[in-house]
């Protein structure tokens, strides 16, 4: 067959263009007749992820060691830290109040592991951790030692000689670990160890310093034992009550208060800052500036003080944080922090600058600066914030059993994020011949 003619070729590229062109012409035409609808439609466009909402991550799964009482709930007894605990988990003493309270953020954390820990108990929907009896299958190791309770209740103050029974608890604790072939594998780089008062665990922290450790601040670790890399910042747990009814036809107008601070006005390291705010503060209109203890009374008068004022003092006590801004948050008083080194809970999820206003210690000390900045807060900001404070006190509250957003639970979904890396370290290092050699 002899090769096609010139014609017949042009005829065949023709009419190939021509359906080529047809089904563009088509469209163009068509989306011409409805410009709007169709941006609209393209505009409207979403990736698939963000129309489909991701599944809710699934429990942590924590394998807590079975420790004697004496490390954890016999140190909450009555009858003193050497009292046998038996029978179902012990509710936090009332009497138990003050500092011994504030930093109990360990008993919360071994409560949430009781009932429903296995994930098909009641309300097992509602946490983010759940507990394994099989360590094979966890994802982290849970240390239920009560180390903030037992500096509290071992003597009085560091150098008492009763002492000696905290630091013998940590050196037995040690023990235990040591022989667990689950830290020698990890070298304790996926245990949970509660360390949220400044104190706790003063004699053998350094042993531990791989590990996930629960803390209030870092104002008494060094770099090499914690850091925001591997470490979760715990609130203090609230020794106010939660104001339940704070629902008045005017808030703002309600509360006659200005800024209101009620505590120890001598502390060490950057609470020295507190004396010098009272000798700047006391006896200005709208302000109440006192000094006291937390006890009873003066729980109850900080209760009342803080729902009737607007703003609350939070200046550093004896490390950058303390109690009293959780105090303020579950009282819905827009917290006023001077604190230069302070490390907030949650700060991956929470922005606490929508609630809360901060200082530095420079201008918190300039004479009139802190007031005058106050009083210049609208009222329709200061609304804001106390709107903002309301939706989100439930994230600093700790209860038993916990509930869905509730203090332990964030505690848990922290630790949780910091698994990855922990894997990242643990797989690493077993095939490191040369331990960090980026490092060196």
């Amino acid at each position: 067959m002899g090769a096609p003619s010139s014609r017949a070729v042009a005829l065949g590229a023709a009419f190939l263009l021509l359906l080529v062109a047809l089904p563009s012409t088509f469209l163009y035409l068509t989306s011409a007749a409805t410009p709007a609808a169709s941006r609209a439609a393209l505009l409207n466009l979403k990736p698939f992820s963000a129309r489909c909402p991701p599944a809710a991550a699934p429990p942590l799964r924590v394998f807590m060691y079975d420790l004697p009482p004496r490390f954890h709930v016999a140190m909450m007894a009555a009858d003193g830290p050497n009292a046998t605990a038996a029978g179902p988990f012990p509710a936090w003493p009332p009497s138990a109040g003050g500092i011994r309270r504030q930093h109990s953020v360990e008993y919360w954390m071994m409560a949430s592991l009781q009932d429903g820990g296995g994930g098909g108990g009641a309300g097992s929907e509602r946490r983010e951790a759940v507990r394994v009896r099989d360590p094979d299958a966890a994802e982290a190791f849970f240390v239920p030692f009560f180390s903030s309770l037992s500096f509290n209740v071992h003597g009085r103050n560091m150098t008492d000689p009763d002492t000696e029974a905290d630091r013998l608890l940590q050196v037995e604790l040690m023990d235990i670990l040591w022989k667990s072939k689950y830290w020698q594998r990890s070298a304790g780089r996926d245990h949970v160890i509660p360390m949220h008062h400044p104190n706790a665990f003063r004699f053998l922290r350094n042993m531990v310093n791989a590990s996930i450790l629960i803390v209030a601040d870092f104002g008494r670790y060094t770099k090499e034992l914690a850091s925001l890399r591997k470490d979760v910042v715990a609130p203090y747990v609230h020794v106010v009550g939660s104001f339940i009814d704070d629902d008045p036809p005017d808030p703002f107008e309600a509360r006659h208060t200005l800024l209101f601070f009620r505590g120890r006005t001598v502390r060490k390291d950057e609470g020295k800052i507190r004396a010098k705010l009272a000798k700047i503060l006391k006896g200005k209109g709208g302000v109440r500036f006192e000094n006291s203890f937390a006890t009873g009374d003066g729980i109850k008068i900080s209760t009342e003080g803080m729902r009737s004022s607007k703003f609350c003092l939070h200046p550093a006590g004896d490390t950058p944080s303390s109690c009293r801004l959780f105090d303020a948050i579950v009282s819905h008083c827009v917290p006023v922090i001077v604190s230069s080194r302070i490390e907030l809970p949650f700060e991956d999820e929470i922005d606490y600058s929508e609630f809360s206003l901060f200082f530095s210690v420079e201008e918190a000390l300039r004479p009139d600066y802190l007031i005058n900045q106050l009083r210049q807060i609208s009222k329709k900001k200061w609304v804001e914030m106390w709107l903002k404070l309301k939706n989100i006190s439930h994230h600093y509250e700790f209860q038993y059993p916990p509930r869905k957003g509730d203090a332990v639970n964030m505690i848990w979904r922290q630790v949780r994020h910091k698994i990855p890396a922990v894997n990242l370290a643990i797989h690493r290092n077993r095939r490191l011949k040369i331990p960090d050699w980026w490092g060196q």
